[in-house]
């Protein structure tokens, strides 16, 4: 992907289908079988449509980290990864803050996290701005291991609601 100087891209990625079993905490929750093979095929999706972050800042819930290990072995790529609890545990506005505070020069960040989050985040970043079938995609309801791709033009610590575009929406399913 080609990007102008001040062109930013953020990926936001909700995990892949995690085990539901009773009294395991849910940090602790693993991929399922189907759950791996959806987020490999997430990671072949990235790497085809050559979205390969400098930064993947994941969520530190088990789930979430295999998830992205799952996505490498699909083919996705990450120049640094950082895992922050404030993915796990905060919304829309904490995810956001996470990534103006660790962005930092990168063109390309990926957030791989949870739902409600993911979708509000990229609901609210575009409020309906960018393409029509990506926003009825997001609309539908951003099940596991689905991928919002935003464009937004500026530094990451002016990046708030409203001022991005969401270019794709993707559900992966291997």
């Amino acid at each position: 992907m080609t990007l102008a100087s001040d062109d930013k891209v953020l990926i936001l990625f909700r995990h892949a289908k995690a085990e539901q079993v009773f009294g395991k905490p849910d940090h602790e929750r693993e991929l399922t079988p189907r759950g791996e093979r959806d987020a490999r095929a997430a990671g072949a999706w990235l790497h085809e449509h050559e979205l390969g972050p400098e930064l993947v800042l994941c969520s530190t819930a088990t789930r979430t980290r295999q998830t992205w290990a799952a996505a490498t072995e699909g083919g996705a790529c990450g120049e640094s990864v950082e895992f922050d609890d404030s993915i796990y545990s905060g919304g829309a506005e904490t995810v956001l803050r996470s990534v103006r505070e660790s962005a930092g020069e990168a063109q390309v960040v990926l957030v791989v996290g949870h739902n409600p989050t993911m979708a509000m985040l990229a609901s609210g970043l575009s409020e309906g701005d960018g393409s029509t079938a990506a926003h009825d995609c997001l609309a539908a309801g951003f099940p596991t291991s689905s991928i919002a791709v935003l464009r937004y033009a500026g530094p990451w610590s002016d990046l708030t609601f409203g001022t991005a575009a969401l270019e794709r929406c993707h559900v992966s399913r291997g």
